[in-house]
């Protein structure tokens, strides 16, 4: 019929593991929680979650934290900022690759 798709594959038939968006968003989510955990917050994100919107982007869903959380996430963000966390000796900006273990202040506690 002239309505099917080309590659034999119709909408009912699609997954999220055939999208490229999934993907993302599952690196996404486990790169976050590992950083999560090691900071001692995995708890404190119970709705972490990778997901798709309905047209196959792929979404991290952090959901609802306390304001104790908020403000903890608050102050990790902010010390990786002034420690120079993804500024180049140039100044520019550039997201990192990896995540480095934190030295010195033991942000845990």
């Amino acid at each position: 019929m002239r309505d099917e798709p080309a590659n034999g594959c119709d909408a009912a038939m699609w997954s999220p593991l055939d999208s490229d968006g999934w993907y993302a968003a599952r690196n996404a989510t486990t790169a976050l929680r590992d950083v999560l955990v090691r900071a001692g917050l995995e708890k404190d994100f119970p709705y972490l979650r990778a997901d798709l919107n309905a047209f196959g982007h792929g979404l991290v869903e952090l959901g609802r934290v306390s304001p104790d959380t908020a403000e903890r996430l608050a102050e990790l963000l902010h010390l990786a900022l002034a420690s120079g966390f993804g500024q180049d000796s140039d100044g520019a900006e550039h997201a990192p690759a990896t995540v480095e273990e934190p030295r010195g202040k033991d942000l845990t506690s």
